[in-house]
């Protein structure tokens, strides 16, 4: 049985009495800081005196098994879902609805699939359901990300009175106009009135710091830079330069900023899907580089793309996808593809967490490279992002530190007018024998 932090039984009592009162109450507690346990006690309180209750928790697919076993630890009984599942269990009469990591179903100005799939169980349940969200970051970008949020709620919801997010903005949003891809004017709904709608929201929010809670161990960030092979430089100032590479049998084809942007992020990691749809690995400098530096380290690895991972498989073929293997092993290395494993899971064994690449997300940055963090850690909490040198990862870093996605006008700041240092023909790129043999 799981003995309960006093900060964790001290905040259950708060979120009980707020869930009571409004319907919905958001636990707004820093990565590691015990926000799924503070949430099964507040159902704890909340359902005696009755029967059947049922509580629903949705979370990441990668966290189910983990909350699973905090429920049986804490002898809760839940159903446990990964958001893309929902529509597969039944969520009828639910009391309680765990939303984990929540802000992703705070996507604006237009609701995702994920936001509509949650809205529909309360639709059915909304005359008593109540919401308890959990997120670390509630709205890592911009308060605009808090509306569909609430909004899933009609009956206990602040936002009610709003048919749609569109609505909601005339009052909450300062809209300003932006130039987007192809020279277009968009409406930009990121700048929202903080204030006013702190206003609000406030009543529903119960907030918590790694530091309040005791953690002594801080995030220590380190950036080391990679001396990729001339393919890779050869490369990346061709698609600048002309927009596409030509082979014998495979195009590299970068004619719009978008194509570019991607092109070029993989590039400078060391693989690069071609326009046919085939990948290929043209480039180990990273990996080896990983492997050499941190021989003897038990290292965790996070990738972005499917043709990393099929690198790094070769270069540490003793790899396990699963956080509980990695824990309680001595000789296995994490391998896991950031998106995916950003949220809900502990790597607190690892002596270090290697970034092998760097999502354009900013709450992959945020909460990415917390996931070593423990209250009870005494190793260094130390994270090293493995960049190239003079490639794009750098730039994308200096933009998400700052809680910004890197978008396409970043890119376009960093690479519009930027001419490559030497020329480079095709001829040259051929000679290297690696991508069109």
């Amino acid at each position: 049985m799981i003995t309960l932090r006093k900060y964790q039984e001290e905040i259950s009592q708060k979120a009980h009495k707020i869930l009571l009162s409004k319907g919905l109450v958001y636990l707004s507690m820093e990565v590691r800081t015990g926000k799924t346990l503070t949430a099964l006690n507040v159902c704890k309180l909340y359902h005696t005196g009755w029967d059947n209750f049922k509580v629903l928790i949705v979370t990441k697919k990668k966290a189910i098994k983990d909350i699973e076993q905090q429920c049986k630890d804490f002898n809760v009984k839940a159903t446990v879902i990964n958001y893309e599942s929902v529509n597969k269990v039944d969520t009828n009469n639910i009391d309680v609805l765990i939303l984990d990591e929540a802000h992703s179903i705070g996507a604006y100005p237009k609701p995702t699939n994920r936001f509509k799939d949650i809205k529909a169980i309360l639709s059915k349940n909304n005359r008593y359901t109540r919401v308890i969200y959990l997120s670390g970051t509630p709205s890592p970008e911009s308060y605009s990300q808090l509306f569909h949020q609430f909004k899933v709620s009609d009956e206990f919801s602040p936002f009610k009175d709003f048919v749609n997010f569109y609505k909601w903005s005339k009052t909450f949003v300062n809209e300003t106009t932006k130039r987007v891809a192809n020279g277009f004017n968009a409406t930009d709904y990121s700048d929202a009135n903080k204030t006013k709608i702190d206003e609000i929201l406030k009543p529903y929010f119960i907030s918590y710091t790694q530091e309040e809670a005791g953690f002594k161990q801080q995030v220590n960030e380190e950036v080391l830079s990679v001396k990729m092979k001339p393919i890779t430089y050869q490369l990346t100032k061709q698609l600048v330069k002309d927009e596409v590479v030509e082979g014998k049998e495979n195009v590299i084809l970068a004619d719009t900023a978008v194509k570019k942007q991607s092109k070029l992020h993989q590039l400078f990691s060391g693989t690069v899907k071609f326009e046919d749809g085939s990948t290929k690995t043209i480039d180990y400098s990273k990996a080896e580089f990983i492997k050499k530096k941190f021989e003897g380290k038990k290292i965790a690895i996070f990738y972005i793309f499917k043709q990393e991972f099929e690198l790094l498989k070769e270069i540490f073929p003793k790899f396990t996808l699963e956080p509980t293997e990695f824990n309680t092993s001595n000789d296995l290395v994490f391998l896991g593809q950031i998106r995916s494993v950003r949220e809900g899971l502990n790597l607190s064994s690892a002596d270090c967490l290697i970034m092998y690449n760097i999502d354009f997300s900013a709450i992959s940055y945020l909460q990415g490279k917390d996931r070593m963090t423990a209250k009870d850690r005494t190793k260094e909490n130390k994270v090293y992002w493995i960049f190239a040198e003079d490639g794009i990862e750098d730039k994308i870093y200096k933009t998400v530190i700052n809680k910004k996605d890197y978008t396409l006008s970043y890119f376009k700041r960093d690479y519009e007018n930027r001419k490559p240092s030497a020329k480079q023909d095709n001829k040259g790129v051929r000679k290297q024998g690696l991508l069109f043999d």
